[in-house]
């Protein structure tokens, strides 16, 4: 009897629970920090009616569909997911070029990036960026016999993502341009491409950058009050000005939750883009290195998970899962470099913490076919185990 019961396999988890919780407590932190930095900005505004808890309560509710979401994403199999990818990444450039739409798309800070349907409003590059992952890992397993060639392999997809990105930075939205480009030219590489056409093409690509940049007079001025904010502290170096206030108040344990003076009108977009920068000052450098670890065991799980899928011949779940760790982890990278002052400010939100309808609901589908390609893989591993 005894011997039975060791001659048994394992037991396996039916799905990885420190993800789970990474993903949870970042949501929890989110959640209070959101309120920590809005309370002042929603007692002061007619638009939220001077009532302190206004975003605590939509941020709420968006956790609460982004979970429910979620929980019916994750039902879906992944063989569904890559049947159904071109169409969806179609379903979402037809979203793209409809927010441009005068009358259609809403105009908020001289970008036009939101379409109102029914009293609420949602961000098409958002879903973008969830199409974007899906699609180039199909396109990858579907082309991975011409992923060594330039014009079988990457031209179609690059016009592909030219186009979406054109239509991007029509909004414009040039921080999500620059994460579809990072994921589509990330699962590309991962899905067999020649690493000397990834390095040209790399190296174009930073170019093309450079250009944009160039030809559009206000990503000029944000790289030179990046370079040099103290130039002009009332204008172009206000943000990143106190954004680092923030982070040199906040030492090692903070100034306390609720406590911060940042977030007082001193610093814009506080419940938002700046995010992290409420964070350090209230819970201080230990509260970031929290925040950044969670993000790299969330990441580092995205690309265990791919890596697993891919050992199981299960080539588009793989590619999935680590697109959505390059999407997450590369978005999350680049808004803690703008509050740190180490990257220019690109109007990225902190994925899973900051305040914003759609992004939550598409991180949180995201996670959900994250952790769907996770159980498949345990499934089958059970299933050859036994």
């Amino acid at each position: 009897m005894i011997s039975a019961v060791l001659s048994r396999p394992r037991a396996m988890a039916a799905f990885d629970e420190s993800l789970l919780w990474s993903v949870l407590l970042l949501l929890s932190i989110g959640l209070v920090m959101v309120y920590s930095a809005s309370i002042a900005t929603a007692e002061a505004s007619k638009l939220t009616g001077f009532q302190p808890t206004y975003y605590l309560v939509r941020h709420a509710i968006f956790l609460a569909v982004g979970l429910a979401i979620a929980l019916a994403t994750f039902q879906v199999p992944m063989r569904w997911w890559q049947q159904a990818a071109p169409y969806l990444f179609l379903f979402t450039a037809f979203l793209l070029i409809i927010v441009l739409i005068p009358g259609i798309g809403r105009m908020v800070n001289g970008s036009q990036r939101w379409i109102r349907l029914l009293g609420l409003s949602f961000q098409p590059s958002e879903l973008a960026k969830l199409a974007v992952v899906l699609y180039a890992a199909d396109y990858t397993v579907r082309k991975v016999a011409h992923m060594g060639s330039f014009r079988k392999g990457f031209l179609p997809m690059a016009g592909v993502m030219l186009f979406a990105g054109t239509l991007l930075l029509l909004e414009p939205d040039f921080g999500a341009f620059a994460v579809i480009t990072l994921v589509a030219m990330g699962v590309l590489f991962l899905g067999g491409m020649n690493w000397r056409l990834f390095a040209g093409l790399a190296f174009f690509l930073m170019i093309g950058f450079v250009l944009l940049i160039w030809i559009a007079p206000y990503r000029i001025k944000r790289i030179s009050s990046f370079l040099r904010p103290w130039d002009d502290p009332q204008g172009s170096g206000y943000q990143l000005i106190h954004s680092l206030i923030a982070f040199g108040r906040g030492e090692t344990f903070g100034v306390g939750l609720g406590a911060s003076v940042e977030k007082l009108f001193y610093l814009p977009e506080a419940h938002t883009d700046f995010l992290l920068a409420v964070i350090a000052e209230e819970l201080g450098f230990a509260g970031v290195v929290v925040v950044l670890a969670l993000f790299a065991w969330l990441v580092s799980r995205a690309f265990a998970i791919g890596r697993q899928a891919v050992r199981l011949e299960r080539y588009f779940a793989g590619l999935v899962a680590q697109g959505i760790g390059l999407w997450i982890g590369g978005q999350a990278l680049i808004n803690i470099g703008v509050n740190m002052g180490a990257l220019p400010t690109k109007g990225l939100t902190l994925p899973l913490l900051s305040f914003g309808g759609t992004g939550i609901v598409a991180n949180l589908a995201a996670i959900a076919i994250l952790m769907r390609v996770d159980v498949e893989n345990r499934q089958l591993m059970m299933g050859k185990a036994t």
